[in-house]
């Protein structure tokens, strides 16, 4: 199984806390980067064994690019019967109905709502209001997708946990079938670094974390990775590729894949640099079997089902060795084939993640754990 990313990256305008790989030109050559994405296909093809299980339009605002054009590269494709093909879609950015989109071949559709408070909308520059906002998400539902998806931001510097409890209530009551949750991070190079705006304090990050994964699991999504949250039967089968470290194909200006081989693969980010070049790769790297530990358990300990211990063995032939503390604070469990997180460990993820690297230990081919053999090249860089 694998997926392909395909990273279209058209925008009316950057938002304040992005730090994408966009293009705001007024006239996109549509023709032409669709034309670039089919050359690359034809490079990346060989690499991966059958069809797509998944196809992933994101960006920038895939809801931009004409309809015809995404049909035309999911014929090339040629993903699976039944596949996932997901598009990222932004209230205000429709140039033609969602009904296109729909017959072009997308089945699920992620929207860039990001926030229903005005207050809050203005302050992440989003270039919509909140009535577009519930108007994108009327016409997705009435229009019959498989899927329909939020986005939704929190943490964003000025905003309240009350003003965020209310913005929950919004998006639980249009009933969507999955939340993506976002806590605001500000990036380096992005408008909201240079008006050095403080970030909201850890407490009240945590305060609003807990208050979205309690208010979505009682409206009946629960939590299935750390920032995502589904009906039964409506996980994300593309992302899924990324925490069970599946293999995916990354297509278009900045995309990154990780190939079947293990080789991790990033292309040139400028727009006019990835239409001129003959293969726009910039770059390739095969981890080394410490920094592919730290990666797999990275990716897998965020998703529900956990660190799988045998393939992590296979894949690298070190072992996970849990620190009995953190099983007896309730950050974690363990049994012979997975590591999990508990509801407790997920908002620590990542430090939670970095601990169990930095414990890795060589496989013993017996089975037997050794004391020794920790592994120095897995630390999770400050």
């Amino acid at each position: 199984m694998y997926g392909v990313y395909v990273h279209i990256p058209w925008c009316r305008l950057r938002c304040p806390y992005c730090a994408f790989a966009i293009s705001t030109r007024a006239d996109p050559p549509h023709r032409a980067y669709t034309d670039a994405l089919l050359r690359e296909w034809d490079l990346r093809r060989p690499l991966f064994a059958g069809r797509p299980s998944s196809v992933f339009f994101g960006g920038g605002t895939p809801s931009l690019c004409p309809p015809d054009e995404l049909a035309r590269i999911l014929a090339y494709l040629d993903p699976l019967p039944g596949a996932e093909v997901s598009m990222e879609a932004n209230p205000g950015d429709l140039p033609v109905p969602l009904s296109a989109f729909r017959d072009a071949g997308i089945t699920r559709l992620s929207l860039g709502v990001q926030s229903f408070d005005p207050k809050t909308a203005r302050s992440l520059g989003r270039g919509h209001t909140s009535d577009d906002a519930r108007a994108l998400v009327a016409e997705a539902q009435r229009t019959g997708f498989g899927s329909v998806s939020f986005d939704l931001i929190f943490a964003v510097p000025g905003q309240t946990l009350a003003a965020f409890e209310a913005d929950l209530a919004a998006v639980v009551a249009l009933a969507p079938d999955h939340v993506a949750l976002y806590g605001l991070t500000i990036e380096p190079d992005t408008a909201f670094a240079r008006s050095r705006r403080p970030p909201v304090d850890e407490d009240l990050w945590r305060a609003m974390y807990d208050a979205a994964a309690a208010g979505l699991a009682a409206a009946g999504l629960p939590r299935y990775e750390v920032s995502n949250f589904a009906r039964p039967g409506h996980r994300s089968r593309h992302n899924e590729h990324y925490w069970r470290a599946r293999p995916w194909a990354g297509l278009g200006a900045s995309a990154h894949a990780w190939w079947p081989d293990g080789t991790r693969a990033t292309n040139a980010a400028d727009v006019d640099a990835y239409l001129a070049a003959a293969d726009p790769l910039l770059g390739t790297e095969r981890p080394a079997p410490g920094a592919l530990a730290y990666e797999l358990i990275w990716s897998t300990l965020r998703h529900v089902d956990g660190v799988d211990r045998a393939a992590l063995r296979a894949r690298t032939g070190l072992d996970l060795h849990v620190d009995p503390g953190l099983i007896r604070a309730g950050l974690l469990t363990e049994d012979e084939a997975f590591v999990r997180l508990t509801d407790a460990g997920f908002p620590l993820a990542d430090g939670l993640s970095a601990r169990l690297a930095d414990a890795l230990r060589v496989a013993d081919p017996r089975g037997a754990l050794p004391d020794t053999a920790r592994v120095s090249d897995t630390r999770h860089p400050a």
